[in-house]
């Protein structure tokens, strides 16, 4: 959000400051699923299950030492742009963002059947890097790595920023957050599978996807679940292109 200057004063700050802190803990609601984001204020929030998916390029700082910013620069858009479409294409979704090259969204997924779909957009954004890189490889561009990262939990839903700047974001914290960010840090390096998801998530998958992925033990993740799944018919079509 582009900032928008206003002088600082600490007196204020420090009022503000009281003011959060004297919040009572009963404006923090506990829900099955996670709200619309218009029902947040500054002064509530709301606990809630939901899952998290990450999607982070490999290997990112051997990019900027190999390829001239323009090209660069169209790396990153091509990756971006269709990452958020995709994550975007959920009708669960309820956040997406962007950090540096990581794409990222959280899904209101109470239902385990909702948890599915969270899946197919996982491997469907495996899919999604094969498409990219058939155009890189057109354009004399090296193939991209990802790690993909997934897990279902409790996420704590807040409104924070200045209040009265209209600087402001929606924030997800929680251990489904930190781990499907963990998760997607550590996929698709070297020999590994770009898909890792947590127990919890694959849990509560039907049959069928369940037997898609393996359990592994990481150093640091414990026993996870992997796998290298693609979607058929989209694979396909790549397969096909000229």
């Amino acid at each position: 959000m582009d900032g928008n200057y206003k002088p600082y004063d600490y007196f204020k700050s420090a009022e503000r400051i009281k003011e959060i802190l004297d919040q009572p803990a009963g404006s923090f609601q506990e829900v099955d699923g996670l709200p619309d984001r218009d029902k947040l204020t500054f002064t509530n929030g709301y606990y809630g299950t939901c899952s998290a998916l990450f999607i982070d390029i490999r290997g990112s700082s051997a990019l900027t030492q190999k390829y001239k910013r323009p090209t660069l620069a169209k790396i990153y858009r091509a990756f971006i742009s269709e990452m958020v479409a995709l994550l975007n294409s959920d009708p669960y979704v309820r956040e997406v963002s962007i950090v540096g090259d990581c794409v990222w969204a959280v899904y209101n997924t109470p239902l385990q059947s909702h948890i599915d779909d969270v899946f197919r957009i996982a491997y469907q954004a495996n899919t999604l890097r094969k498409l990219l890189n058939h155009h890189f490889q057109k354009k004399g561009i090296d193939p991209i790595s990802i790690g993909i990262g997934a897990d279902w939990g409790r996420a704590l839903m807040i409104k924070a920023g200045y209040s009265g700047s209209g600087i402001n974001e929606v924030i997800y914290m929680g251990d489904v957050v930190n781990r499907a960010a963990h998760l997607a840090h550590e996929a698709g390096r070297q020999w590994r599978d770009p898909i890792f998801v947590g127990s919890a998530f694959q849990g509560n998958l039907n049959e069928h996807n369940q037997e898609l992925l393996k359990q592994q033990y990481v150093q640091g993740l414990g026993n996870i679940y992997t796998g290298d799944v693609v979607h058929t018919n989209m694979n396909d079509w790549i397969k096909s292109l000229a």
